[in-house]
């Protein structure tokens, strides 16, 4: 892929969803009929069906978090780009004055499609394809990291450029979420988080190449496409080591053993993977302590004393 293949990607902006509506699908077009779509805690999901028809799908919040969709669209983009796993096509993002002010995004609709018995094996082959694609042009100051901040759930994600991925991972990925849920240690507990961040590099190891991930890859997040297939959602893409991705599919449950196995024939894990592994999930786990609260404390304490 050339230098550009991965550039940050700026969704058409409109000004309110009529004028959305109309410039993509025609003068006159309107929402027909609005159904509310369950899952998500951060934002409102709707299928939208059209004058003419069609039926889209769109997120929508305040309108002073316009940035959660630039961002998450930008994530779409730079996954689509690599022509190696489907994502919903991005129709454009933008706000609207009306019910007070609101931004939203607009995607194609996913119909849900059922998936046959070589579902996860295909999609390690997709996952692993996405891994060892080309990074040139992600990250203008570095190897690792990304070439704009995005979010993590509704916390902001630091994606300063970096040459190593350890480096990266201590100082964007793990001290701001501790730094953010100091409240929640005590002394001997924060000395414990200091001397583990201190020898992080005794523990993770450099990946021998970088690799563009999800960065939020757990099995809420993958769907089956209009085409059948496994399909990505809400990205919180960045450059890093591929077995952070692969991490964190294992911290909610995990997926079958044949997504596993499969992936592993393209992309053998380094030696150590398993201790690393909670690591890696650190992050996620101080992410929910400081959006949801105690409940994740205990297992990140866990995790700390472990090294």
């Amino acid at each position: 892929m050339g230098q550009d293949a991965f550039d940050m990607a700026i969704p058409q902006h409109f000004t309110s969803l009529t004028g959305a509506l109309c410039s993509l699908f025609g003068e006159g077009t309107r929402v027909e009929s609005a159904g509310r779509i369950s899952g998500g805690d951060i934002n409102e999901a709707y299928g939208l069906t059209l004058t003419g028809g069609e039926c889209i799908f769109m997120k929508s919040n305040a309108k002073e978090k316009l940035s959660f969709f630039t961002a998450e669209a930008a994530g779409l983009h730079a996954i689509a780009r690599t022509k190696t796993i489907g994502t919903p096509h991005v129709l454009g993002v933008g706000t609207d004055e009306g019910r007070g002010g609101f931004s939203f995004l607009l995607l194609e609709f996913i119909r849900g499609k059922s998936h046959n018995a070589g579902y996860w094996k295909d999609f390690a082959g997709q996952l692993s394809d996405l891994h060892r694609a080309s990074t040139v042009g992600s990250v203008p100051n570095g190897k690792y990291g990304y070439g704009c901040d995005n979010y993590i759930g509704r916390r902001s994600q630091v994606n300063k450029g970096y040459d190593s991925w350890t480096g990266f991972f201590r100082d964007c990925r793990l001290e701001p979420q501790f730094r953010d849920a100091a409240q929640y240690f005590d002394k001997e507990d924060l000395k414990r988080i200091v001397r583990f961040l201190d020898h992080i590099d005794e523990i993770l190891v450099e990946p021998e190449y970088p690799s563009l991930l999800h960065g939020d890859l757990w099995a809420g997040n993958v769907i089956t496409g209009n085409d059948g297939r496994a399909w990505l959602i809400d990205p919180a893409v960045y450059v890093g080591h591929a077995e952070a991705d692969i991490a964190m599919t294992e911290l909610f449950g995990g997926f079958p053993p044949a997504f596993y196995d499969a992936y592993q024939e393209r992309i053998p894990l380094q030696p150590g993977y398993e201790r690393r592994r909670d690591v890696y999930n650190l992050y996620h786990l101080v992410n929910h302590l400081n959006m949801f609260g105690r409940m994740y404390l205990s297992e990140v304490k866990r995790i700390v004393g472990r090294f």
